[in-house]
């Protein structure tokens, strides 16, 4: 039995066919995301070419460090302690949180808003790429930013002596907010499924 011969969709009508096209005009968007993940890379590289310098007794990677982190003492530091390495380990773990918030965005938004990467059976895929869409992509975004803003706060908490009362509240109700912000997205992504799911 001979499969039924699919028929080609007709073709648009110029105008809506701009305006379909006119999605193209992201990629250089996520071409520049893809340049900032670079820059994400080089910095990464950097601070751990000076955490290792340091460890091994550097003392111009250590005061390199100890600039980057914003930690301040009135003792003079000269060798590597847990504070500042636990400061750096945090920063490194941000760049890397960051660096998949940005993967997220190009990956995710260029299969939702711009065109199929057909990566359907590619063994490397992504698993939550498979069922990604706008709403999914922003409750993940918003889990990711979560993510990243309690880094902050850890590196805040643990430099504390550093900062005063105000930015410490400042910060810890910034972050209540992107909890809310993220419960709020989760709970309407639920009910925008569940009616679409009742419709159906």
């Amino acid at each position: 039995m001979s499969e039924p011969i699919k028929k080609e969709p007709p073709p648009l009508r110029p105008l809506p066919n701009l305006i379909f096209a006119s999605r193209w005009l992201q990629l250089p968007l996520y071409l520049g995301l893809i340049a900032a993940q670079a820059v994400y890379v080089v910095h990464f590289m950097m601070e751990l070419k000076h955490l290792i310098s340091a460890a091994l007794g550097s003392q111009p990677d250590l005061q390199a460090l100890i600039t980057s982190i914003g930690y301040k003492t009135t003792v003079p530091i000269v060798t590597l302690n847990e504070t500042v390495i636990m400061l750096v380990v945090l920063a490194l773990i941000d760049v890397v949180m960051i660096s998949n918030l940005l993967i997220m965005v190009i990956v995710g938004g260029y299969e939702t808003f711009v065109s199929r990467m057909n990566l359907e059976g590619h063994r490397d895929q992504p698993e939550w790429l498979s069922h990604v869409n706008a709403s999914v992509l922003k409750v993940k975004l918003a889990t990711a930013i979560i993510g990243i803003s309690s880094i902050h706060l850890l590196k805040t908490f643990i430099n504390a002596d550093n900062y005063t009362d105000r930015v410490l509240i400042a910060q810890t109700v910034i972050h209540i907010a992107f909890l809310l912000s993220a419960l709020a997205i989760a709970y309407t992504d639920k009910i925008m499924s569940g009616n679409a799911a009742q419709e159906h």
